[in-house]
């Protein structure tokens, strides 16, 4: 019997949304507002990054759905380089998306076992060891089928959302007495001059805006693309801005400014704040939840990218059989394996240093996509048109590109990684290429 390989169409509005949020909000948000705070000194200035990130987002959602319903594959940004540009090109956005993914999913798992370890002390000697069974359940589970993983998924963003929306209603409806930090007045320079802090909060809000074009790599499973793809993942980048907004608003308002740049975790500081001692681990319940759900829709697009790439020949024919239930079984255990070998090697955390650098260049990578495929193929049929186009496009593209410089000049020893990487990426695409193909 010929082994299947095509994915099944059972995916709607509801599942996009989700696993735009899903595949987004994880730790960053309530993790991260502290060291922004401490790059940028200024409550203006933290709040208008988050907005300019989340306007990125928003636009650059505008360019994804037009290539996505376009061309309605699995794999996203590697579909769109490959058809604009060709197969090295396709093959060196695939992997660098795959790349940054995984050491993403190995992070997740490894914060999410220190956050068990937290709660179950008994646990805290063996963390690698729990990470690394928090992968292999997700495993399990997914390998049951799509159906169900994208239920799951709706669920864990729903309760995600609604956690965070009542953490903001705690800080403004609860907050003892005090002038609000927002409305203190304070001199906006961070340790290392104004332009660095800027580039280093900038660099930390798009880690944690990563995620806004989750949905795109579902276009093949969903049931009408066309039109649920635009639904999909301009409401979900929108909730997405609107929680990250109203959560630094509302931390900006418990916390003094000087406390939230000291801190590590400032929502269990804040909510410490109000409730008192213990209160904190309400925090720790909802990180955990947020990474389950990012890990979810991790486990789920990942291997799609693999998944395609080996289905266009550009990487071993063997992972592409696809399960009863819809799910690309081999890609996702060999994914999963990629970043329980990151677990075991402690290189997840090199990866995920420079994963920015990835996630933005693939970014770059479509919106030139969409610019080359305008000239190139007029008349492809386009269900969707980009808002503002080429303004809009062009725009992003130069953004991206100058993040990406200015990535290069702020962390020149991790940008040597990422570069290594593209410089060593063609003579390991011509071997594949020249590998016999067992399927």
């Amino acid at each position: 019997m010929a082994k299947r390989t095509q994915l099944l169409k059972l995916l709607g509005v509801g599942f996009g949304i989700a696993v735009t949020i899903g595949g987004t909000i994880g730790t960053g948000i309530l993790r991260k507002p502290g060291t922004i705070a401490n790059d940028l000194g200024s409550p203006t200035l933290i709040i208008a990054i988050w907005l300019i990130v989340g306007v990125y987002a928003l636009v650059g959602s505008l360019s994804v759905i037009e290539l996505g319903t376009m061309l309605p594959k699995a794999g996203a940004w590697y579909v769109y380089a490959r058809r604009a540009f060709g197969d090295y090109v396709g093959f060196v956005i695939g992997i660098s998306s795959w790349l940054g993914s995984i050491s993403a999913m190995a992070f997740s798992a490894s914060v999410m076992s220190e956050y068990i370890g937290l709660l179950v002390p008994s646990l805290s000697t063996s963390l690698k060891a729990v990470a690394i069974g928090i992968l292999a359940a997700f495993v399990a589970f997914h390998w049951m089928g799509v159906r169900l993983a994208s239920k799951a998924q709706e669920v864990m963003s729903f309760l995600k959302a609604i956690g965070l929306l009542i953490l903001v209603g705690a800080c403004f409806f609860y907050a003892p007495d005090k002038t609000p930090a927002t409305a203190q007045v304070i001199e906006p320079l961070a340790k290392g001059g104004m332009w660095v802090g800027i580039l280093a909060a900038l660099q930390a809000v798009f880690y944690t805006y990563d995620g806004w074009h989750t949905a795109a790599y579902f276009t093949e499973e969903d049931v009408n693309p066309d039109k649920n793809l635009p639904k999909s993942m301009v409401s979900g980048v929108l909730m997405i801005i609107g929680i990250y907004v109203l959560v630094n608003l509302a931390l900006l308002y418990v916390l003094p400014l000087e406390q939230l740049k000291q801190s590590k975790l400032p929502a269990a500081d804040a909510i410490q704040l109000i409730y008192g001692e213990g209160s904190s681990r309400v925090v720790t319940f909802l990180l955990m939840i947020s990474i389950m759900g990012i890990i979810n829709a991790q486990i789920m697009f990942n291997p799609r990218v693999i998944y395609a790439i080996a289905r266009d020949g550009l990487f071993f024919r063997w992972m592409t059989p696809v399960n009863a239930g819809g799910t690309p079984g081999i890609a996702m255990i060999f994914t999963a394996s990629m970043s329980i070998l990151m677990i075991l090697t402690n290189t997840y955390a090199k990866l995920s240093d420079i994963a920015t650098f990835f996630f933005v260049m693939c970014y770059a990578s479509g919106f030139a996509s969409l610019i080359r495929l305008r000239h190139t193929e007029p008349d492809l049929k386009r269900p969707f048109r980009a808002w503002g186009y080429p303004f809009s496009t062009w725009t992003l593209l130069i953004v991206s590109c100058l993040f990406l410089v200015g990535a290069i000049i702020g962390d020149p020893m991790g940008s040597v990684y990422a570069l290594g990487f593209i410089v060593i990426s063609y003579p390991i695409y011509r071997l594949i290429k020249r590998a016999p193909q067992v399927e």
